[in-house]
């Protein structure tokens, strides 16, 4: 794991605002991890992340739908939300693992809780932390995560 920055947020706001400074940088094929605990600020910093892409379309957590696909940008965004599987087997029958071939993606993958699903993406990607410092004070860390296929 490579460093390489991170950032201390006052509010959902600024949240949101390093989501949508990051989606202005990427192309297609680039899959992000989100880390943190339930109220961390994941599907904020998403909201973020979309309404950067040029995207107006409604931004919700995919907790019980798994994923969600915002088409509404420049390209589209896969939304999932691991935290109800139980296991690497059940996203793969689920047909999850399409979505982590680069060589294939047509836009951006975000994931939330990646740890349900130990061992689906094993492509190069970009891990966001973020931590809860004070009740709406976060600190938001990316890192270069090197995928077993390189």
């Amino acid at each position: 794991m490579n460093e390489l920055f991170s950032v201390i947020t006052k509010n959902e706001k600024e949240t949101m605002a390093v989501g949508a400074s990051l989606a202005k940088t990427v192309g297609k094929g680039v899959v992000f991890t989100l880390v943190g605990d339930l109220g961390a600020g994941k599907t904020h910093f998403v909201k973020g992340f979309v309404k950067g892409l040029d995207c107006d379309e409604l931004v919700t957590s995919p907790t019980f739908t798994l994923l969600n696909v915002y088409e509404g940008g420049k390209f589209p965004v896969y939304h999932f939300d691991m935290y109800r599987l139980n296991s690497l087997e059940e996203a793969e029958e689920l047909g999850f693992n399409e979505y982590f071939d680069l060589d294939s993606l047509d836009g951006v993958v975000l994931v939330e809780w990646p740890s349900q699903v130990e061992g689906l993406i094993k492509c190069s990607h970009i891990e966001i932390k973020i931590e809860k410092l004070q009740e709406e004070q976060r600190k938001i860390t990316l890192s270069s995560i090197v995928g077993e296929d390189q």
